[in-house]
Parts: C-alpha cells; structure tokens; sequence
C-alpha cells in the first residue's frame, strides 16, 4: 500500500495547530501558540497571513522536512458559503470569499488561504478543505426564527462532529448513515447537533449568539434585554458583538476563558463559580433534550467531544440529565488534524470525490 504524506493546517483564535500524517499515523503534530502582543499588533486576523504562514514553514524546516515530500495539503475550513459536508478543492473562488471575510472573519479562514499557497511547494500542488464550519445539511423547518427577518444558519464544529461521529459508528460496527445520533461538543464554543443517519439535520450556531453559553460565548440570551443594550446609547455595535462572541460565558462572569481557573476556583468553594460552570452544563444537557425532539426521540447515542470534555465533572453532569434520552459515550478532544488527514487520506485514496466551492 502507498505510504501518503499529508500536512494539515488548523489556524485558531490564539495558536496554529499543524501536523505531518503518514497516511493516518502522525509522524509531527505542533501547536504553535502565538504570543498576544504579537497578534494585538495585527489590525486584522487577515493581516496576520504571512506571520502564521511563516509560522508553519520555521517548524518544518526545524525538522527538515521538505514541502516537496507533500502529497496533499488539508486545511481547516473557514467562513465561507453554505455547503454540504464533504471535501473542498481551494479554487479561486473560495480564497476570494476567504480574503475578503464575505461570511465573516475568523482565524480559520486563514487555512485555506496559507494552504493554497504551500502547496505549490508539493509534488501534487494540491490543496482542500474538509466539513469547514459552514455545513448546511440543516432540515427547512429549523431554519426558522420566527420572524422573516431573520433566519437560523449554522456554524458548528463540523469537523470534529462529523470524525467523531464515523469514529463511534465503527466502533459499534454501524454505518454512520444508519444511526441517529445526538453530539455536543464543549470547547471555546459549543455546538450541539443532530445527526440523523448522516445529515445533520439541527445544530445551533455556535459563534453568534445560538445555543448554550461557552468559556468565551454568551450563546441565546433574552432578547427583549439584548434590545435594551443595543439601543442604551452605552454600547457600541462592535462593544456587543464581543459581548456575544469573545467577551461572553466565562470572560463576562469572570474575566477569563480558563475552563481549568473557573474548575479550580469552584473545587475549591467560589459558589458563583460552581453556578456558573454548571449552569453551562445545564444548558447543554437542555439542549440535548431538544435534539432529541429533533430527532423524534430516536436515539442511538449520546456523544460528548470538545477540549472542556476532557473534565470528568462536567461528563457526569450532562450524562445525568440525559442518559434517559440514550446511552452516553465521551470522546475527549478536539483531533481536528486527525480528522483532515483521515479526509485527505480517503481523497488520495480515491473513495471519496472532492467537490468544487461556488
């Protein structure tokens, strides 16, 4: 068999995950934590492009390894259009829309983009996305808001939803499009999705205002109150967006994202921290239950994933208050460099097809 060498690229808030798999084994993985000062001094995440380029090409070159090795690059999807699950080719149009923030801006739309551009450095010049968070596979009636003005849009963690969810249906000797199944992941955000046998056909937006509240988002809150704010003369319309997104859950309460700060703090007698920390999980384990009326109450499995699910409290927590729906299972973690390169491995492969963007 083939031995393939696949190089992933995962941009985020603060750091630059990257990683070299020989087929599925990973023979590098680095975390590149960038420094706050550093990235503060950058107008835009944009403008942040070649320092996180070089960024990836110093930790290769560290360890000699030649982009020319590469068959294939796959890089975290950022803030594109709607698309359907499945593996995108980087054309024109998709770094169009990912330069100019079409859908938004976020770290993640600088994968695609710094991808593109190594792999001119590979034997195969080729370079994908994979499940990028914009995965629309959501049924027309969740879609409403109840307002014409406004419509539900998804933004999730698609990636690791969608590995974690083939990952537990071989596990179980199941096909994935067999199984209805409800996942949570738990990290900076928090999406919660329904997969009904292999489309899934809910899931909140966890990046702006949808769903449980996170370490750093507020998630749903009262609208009527939100109203108030916006039109106090307080605030500014940028102030509010990092009310929801960035200045949110944990931050708001706290002045902190740390999950493990507010843990510690609560373990050891902060009662406004212990509140807090489990009214998240009880906003998750709600939303679960809504899930499963997504589902019509079948159910095969319950999965928790995510970096916050890593904690065994918080595990119990929702495990508790929902394993009446359907057995629990948790996956700790967040392995999205794993799940690209599964991605890139079947495309090399031939069992998958890659789609085209726009």
């Amino acid at each position: 068999m083939d031995n393939f060498y696949i190089l992933t690229v995962n941009p985020g808030s603060t750091s630059t995950k990257t990683g070299i798999f020989r087929n599925e084994e990973p023979v590098f993985i680095k975390k590149i934590v960038h420094d706050a000062g550093v990235l503060n001094g950058f107008s835009s995440i944009m403008e942040q492009y070649v320092y996180r380029k070089n960024s990836i090409i110093e930790e290769l070159n560290a360890i000699n390894f030649s982009l020319s090795d590469i068959d294939i690059i796959m890089a975290r999807g950022g803030l594109l259009k709607p698309v359907r699950s499945g593996v995108y080719e980087i054309n024109d149009r998709m770094i169009e829309d990912l330069s100019s923030n079409t859908m938004g801006e976020h770290a993640s739309n600088l994968g695609g983009l710094i991808a593109a551009e190594l792999a001119g450095q590979t034997s195969t010049g080729k370079a994908y996305i994979a499940d990028p968070v914009v995965v629309d596979e959501m049924q027309d009636i969740a879609k409403v808001a109840g307002h014409p003005a406004f419509k539900r849009v998804p933004i999730f963690h698609a990636l690791n939803q969608k590995a974690i969810a083939r990952k537990h249906a071989a596990l179980i000797n199941r096909d994935y499009e067999e199984i209805n199944l409800i996942i949570a992941h738990i990290g900076g955000g928090v999406s919660v999705g329904a997969h009904c046998r292999g489309q899934i056909i809910d899931v909140n937006n966890a990046l702006y205002g949808d769903g449980p509240f996170s370490p750093e988002r507020s998630g749903s809150i009262p609208a009527k109150q939100l109203v108030d704010i916006c039109f106090s003369g307080k605030y500014s319309k940028a102030e509010i967006e990092k009310m929801l997104v960035g200045g949110g859950g944990f931050m708001a309460y706290f002045g902190t994202n740390s999950y493990s700060e507010i843990k510690n703090r609560a373990e050891n007698g902060d009662k406004q921290c212990k509140l807090i920390l489990d009214a998240m999980a009880y906003q998750v384990s709600k939303y679960i239950g809504s899930m499963a009326a997504a589902l019509k109450g079948e159910v095969d499995a319950i999965l928790i994933t995510g970096g916050i699910a890593n904690d065994p409290y918080i595990c119990s927590y929702i495990s508790k208050m929902v394993e009446f729906i359907a057995p629990v299972t948790v996956y700790p973690g967040e392995d999205e460099l794993s799940a690209l390169a599964h991605n890139g491995l079947m495309l090399l492969r031939g069992t998958i097809q890659a789609k085209q963007y726009g």
